[in-house]
């Protein structure tokens, strides 16, 4: 975890030959811009729309406890969500590194906050909803294999891992492969989820609103009820922020980054919206609130000798799903380890590819390390407050930039209106899970917390401080690693 050098000094201090480097400018050992608009609005699209709203929309209802009250959370969580993507596209456009939240922190509150957020996603974040979505999608994909019985644990994790080892290597081979395959399988969840809301607006279209009769009848009068079902709903939404973590690779990031948040916030939450709708004009509350998969139980109603897309859907929104975010944790480490706060050798990138291959893998491996966790469900409990907290953090450190740097470019300016909202509501997401999930809260500041002592002994302690076997030990790992991902460390962009 050494401060950043080039690539050939590394490798000349470690004893090593000189650096692989190609023939070219300098511009050729950095990441290449190869995200257009379009990706952009499918790596948000493809990341929010996860599994979550064709397997288990329902923890919005069980607290509202009316169909009513529930489209109304939806709509203002869908509100709440556009304000900090806006926030993070201002962020984005001012701060012109990848990493999102962990570059917004390090340029405000300095090297300490960024690590403790680099170490929570290392640590539980990033793989614990890999191997979740992973496990998720290989469900699916097993389900008809196995109808009358549960799949075999063994088959179910090994499928979960294949799908993991694919879409990184998928990325590693090259960004467009990564994108491509983000477009097509985000266009293929939207368009079943099109089908599911096509369905339902027939059926009112048909008088089928019955279910709507007294629509806010029985709605929750608990302040804390209602709180939950909007901590549901922005929890849904959450994915905002999967372009700003490869913000170094969009094309005309001052344009395109803003305008791709634009144009997905709101086709997210119309989707949302509009498929509960579907979902409330076919089945009853009851029908819900027990179906461990919504969308399945809908598809059985009204699909008939179809209702297997629904399965394959929700596989394939997976798969979309997971891809995402292997693309943007990924990121995440790169960035990290360009600081100074991991190895240098994740911060290669493949000397003809340009990808981040040993960042790729470092991500790909935690993530197999997590699915040999039986009950990896369980972790993800654990990482609701740290999320919504370093997200918070990010935000008031763009007041904090408003505030010592008035005069810096700012690409697009919002009022302040809108980080002062999201910054107090971000306060209420991280009291919520403090309040209804007190000891998974108070493992997951464990967590956070006992990187603490890493950060000191790792990243502030100077390197010729450091146990000599520690130092040889990382200078050949940095060699081994970079003969046998062919690559080379990235050089830093002086502008920034």
């Amino acid at each position: 975890m050494a401060s950043y050098t080039p690539a050939s000094t590394q490798e000349e201090s470690n004893g090593g030959p000189p650096s692989v480097k190609s023939e070219g400018s300098e511009e050729s050992m950095k990441l290449k811009k190869e995200i257009s608009l379009l990706n952009g609005v499918c790596l948000i699209v493809g990341n929010m729309i996860g599994s979550g709203i064709f397997v288990s929309p329902k923890g919005v209802l069980i607290h509202s406890a009316s169909y009513g009250l529930s489209l109304v959370v939806w709509t203002i969580g869908g509100i709440f969500s556009v304000f900090g993507a806006l926030c993070y596209a201002e962020l984005g456009t001012t701060i012109t590194k990848s990493g999102a939240s962990y570059a917004y922190i390090l340029e405000a509150f300095g090297g300490f906050m960024a690590f403790i957020r680099l170490w929570t996603s290392l640590l539980i974040i990033e793989p614990t909803s890999q191997a979740v979505i992973a496990i998720t999608f290989s469900n699916y994909m097993v389900q008809p294999i196995f109808p009358t019985c549960i799949a075999p644990y063994l088959a179910n994790r090994l499928l979960a891992a294949a799908c993991i080892c694919l879409l990184t290597f998928v990325n590693c081979a090259y960004v467009k492969w990564g994108t491509r395959v983000q477009d097509f399988f985000t266009y293929a969840k939207v368009i079943a989820l099109i089908a599911v809301i096509i369905t339902g607006l027939v059926k009112i279209g048909q008088g089928h609103t019955q279910n709507f009769d007294g629509l806010f009848d029985g709605s929750s009068q608990d302040p804390g009820d209602i709180a939950l079902a909007l901590y549901s709903a922005l929890f849904s939404y959450s994915g905002w922020d999967t372009l700003n973590f490869v913000t170094e690779e969009i094309q005309n990031p001052e344009r395109n980054l803003p305008l791709a948040i634009a144009i997905s916030m709101p086709i997210v939450t119309v989707i949302y919206i509009l498929t509960n709708v579907a979902y409330y004009t076919v089945l009853p509350m009851n029908a819900i609130l027990d179906s461990d998969a919504v969308a399945v139980t809908f598809a059985d109603q009204v699909f008939g000798v179809l209702n297997w897309t629904i399965p394959l859907a929700v596989a394939l929104s997976c798969f979309g799903g997971l891809n995402a975010s292997i693309l943007a944790s990924s990121r995440l480490f790169f960035v990290g380890s360009r600081e100074g706060h991991l190895p240098d050798y994740l911060c290669m990138i493949h000397v003809y590819r340009y990808t981040p291959v040993p960042a790729l893998l470092f991500n790909g491996i935690m993530a197999l390390i997590y699915l040999c966790v039986e009950d990896v469900f369980r972790l993800i409990n654990y990482y609701s407050f740290s999320y919504w907290f370093f997200v918070g953090l990010s935000i008031l450190g763009q007041l904090y930039l408003r505030w010592k740097q008035p005069d810096r470019n700012r690409p697009l300016k919002l009022s302040l209106f809108y980080p002062i909202v999201f910054c107090f509501l971000t306060i209420f997401l991280v009291v919520v899970p403090l309040y209804s999930d007190t000891i998974n809260s108070l493992i997951g500041i464990g967590i956070a917390l006992s990187g603490v002592p890493v950060y000191f002994l790792c990243c502030y302690t100077p390197a010729h401080k450091r146990p000599m076997w520690l130092r040889n030990f990382i200078g050949k790992c940095g060699i081994l690693i970079q003969k046998v991902c062919y690559s080379v460390l990235t050089e830093m962009d002086k502008a920034e």
